[in-house]
């Protein structure tokens, strides 16, 4: 008998025929067809074979071969037809794929083996992999770059002119080249970290650097003189940016720097500029998904979460269906509160000072949320419940900060063996106003201590420092939103997910630069910047050929930013780079008009960032 047509697929698993906890590899048997003598056909059942040994032979012995081979691969056959549970063991038609298997073993055995490459071929592939992203990233600069559309495993496209989130998004194919890419997106998401903004600017000098220097080394130069110079080159770069940095004064500045940013979106830059003067250069400002087809601005004060009243009983005003109160008592509890008796001193105090009370807590339920109820009702007694907000440790901090903002204590696990019981009145928060609807809860007024509030949002700062995950930069962004003063709410508006998703990650954008324009000051826009900065670069000595090729690498880069922009508008960039390096140091370009113009008093600037 002869078997053909055999198709297996591989899948690793326990090896469930075992007593012992091993690991086998099993080949499904998805096709196979047996030919006889006789020339009659048998189709073979469809199933799993199991690889308990695989062993390769070198003895040219012919029995000794056909014994190990017969203690190599030992298959069992499970019948995967759904119509019967019984177990088919055919060992003389599994015999035939011992070929099959053989051919596999190399495969098996070596599949995370690596390549290694050396030389002109690896910085090659490499150089492949950084012109690719920064392709797909340059496209976007300037007033007259392009939208890229990035395809997700869910949900719509994104669409977006943000460079670090087009550099993310590549993830390319062929290993060497996938880790010239990957050495950029790390140059873009370093930018971001730092500055917020000019990833795109980034991505461009780099892909430059490393196109100049590659090639260079290729030609035999030394590649650690060559990193002197570039270093000695991009220090000259940084000190003249400064010389020639200019701070922030004035609101309508403000608005141009987010303008630019926002890709010449005049509402969004008046939108930031507007929220700055709300809360303040340091005030905090985030962003969210609004609810209408336009953008809105919103100020809250105090101390606002997304968890409303437990039950609709507690409502104590008709209009607009809320639970409002004045100079209230706050309850802070990290557990669940289910019993009467947990509750009960906390209501006496609240009583004898004529106080309201406000209960937030992991939760309430039970007895003790009949008993609130009830007691609502029949004696009108002032008091609501709440969920505290978040989940686990995110859950545990916002509660202590609403703790620092009031001057209360929360009640769980580290008060040192305090129960709700023990309650006493100076353990009590105390809020001026709250309002309370079904979907939020809003604390004003907070008793807590001005110097326990600051040192707690410095805590907050120093752990943003620290973190490297957006998820955690997130949640401490908005703790540090509660604990101010103010927080000012850009909501953004549109017609779809689409267009408000590529909305947000522009005025994101535009809110870093603005941030950063605030800390360090302002320069010409539109690449200029950089122009300027070429014949400082004249004052450097290096020590070799080498090193002067470092220099060299950075003052051709330089000219790279500006030519991007012209070459996105239409242009060709040399020319425009020429006329700028040509004339007066306060001349530049404007691509949206195709005019040389003053760019500070035309609003094109950029923020200065170390």
């Amino acid at each position: 008998m002869i078997c053909c047509n055999v198709t297996l697929s591989e899948v690793e698993t326990e090896n469930i025929y075992s007593s012992t906890s091993t690991t086998c590899r099993y080949l499904y048997l998805t096709e196979c067809t047996c030919y006889f003598a006789n020339e009659t056909s048998y189709e073979c059942p469809v199933g799993v074979v199991l690889i308990t040994r695989l062993i390769r032979s070198d003895d040219d012995d012919e029995e000794e071969e056909e014994e190990e081979e017969e203690a190599a691969c030992q298959f069992d056959l499970v019948s995967r037809d759904l119509t019967s549970t019984h177990m088919f063991r055919l060992p003389t038609v599994m015999r035939q794929v011992r070929p099959v298997c053989r051919a596999l073993a190399p495969h098996l055995t070596r599949a995370y083996a690596k390549d290694v490459k050396f030389g002109s071929d690896a910085r090659a592939l490499m150089l492949q992999g950084v012109d690719l992203l920064a392709d797909a990233v340059a496209v976007t600069m300037g007033p007259k770059g392009r939208n890229v559309i990035i395809e997700q495993s869910w949900g719509s496209p994104k669409v977006t002119k943000d460079g670090v989130t087009v550099a993310k998004s590549i993830d390319l194919k062929d290993k060497f080249q996938n880790i010239g890419a990957k050495l950029v997106q790390d140059v873009a998401n370093n930018t971001n970290e730092e500055a917020g903004d000019g990833t795109t600017s980034a991505t461009v000098l780099a892909r430059a650097i490393a196109k100049e220097g590659f090639d260079s080394i290729s030609k035999g130069a030394n590649p650690v003189e060559i990193r002197r110079g570039v270093m000695m080159a991009v220090e000259t770069v940084i000190a003249e940016l400064k010389k020639l940095s200019k701070p922030v004064t004035t609101p309508e500045e403000i608005a141009q720097v987010a303008t630019i940013s926002a890709n010449g979106d005049l509402e969004i830059g008046n939108i930031i500029s507007n929220a700055m003067k709300k809360v303040g250069r340091k005030g905090v400002i985030t962003v969210k998904d609004g609810k209408t087809l336009h953008d809105e601005l919103e100020i809250i004060e105090g101390m606002k979460f997304d968890r409303g009243y437990i039950s609709p009983y507690f409502i104590n005003t008709a209009k607009g269906q809320k639970c409002e109160f004045q100079d209230a008592y706050l309850l802070l509890s990290e557990k669940k509160i289910s019993t009467v008796q947990s509750i009960v001193p906390a209501l006496e105090i609240a009583n004898q000072h004529r106080k309201p009370l406000v209960i937030v807590a992991e939760d309430v339920d039970g007895e003790a949320l009949s008993t609130l109820v009830l007691n609502r009702l029949k004696v009108g007694l002032l008091v609501v419940a709440v969920k505290a907000p978040g989940f686990g440790d995110n859950r545990k901090n916002q509660l202590r900060d609403m703790a620092v903002a009031t001057g209360g204590t929360v009640f769980g696990d580290d008060t040192l063996g305090a129960a709700l019981e023990d309650i006493q009145a100076h353990d009590f928060g105390k809020v001026g106003e709250v309002q309370i609807t079904k979907d939020d809860t809003l604390l004003l007024k907070g008793g807590g201590s001005a110097a326990e509030v600051e040192k707690r949002a410095a805590e907050i700062i120093e752990q943003l420092e620290n973190t490297t995950s957006d998820y955690e930069k997130e949640k401490l962004n908005e703790r540090l939103a509660k604990l101010s003063d103010g927080v000012a709410v850009l909501k953004i508006g549109g017609t779809s997910d689409v267009e408000v998703n590529e909305k947000k990650d522009r005025v994101t954008d535009a809110l870093n630069a603005t941030r950063a324009a605030v800390e360090e000051g302002i320069v010409q826009g539109g690449g200029c910047a950089l122009l300027r900065c070429i014949p400082s670069l004249d004052s450097i000595i290096p020590a070799n050929n080498d090193q002067k090729m470092g220099v060299d690498i950075i003052r051709r880069a330089l000219r790279i930013p500006a030519m991007t922009i012209a070459k996105n508008a239409g242009v060709e960039g040399s020319l425009v780079v020429e006329k700028i390096l040509q004339g007066s140091v306060d001349i530049g370009y404007d691509a949206m008009l195709g005019e040389y113009v003053n760019m500070v008093e035309k609003g094109i600037i950029d923020p200065t960032k170390d």
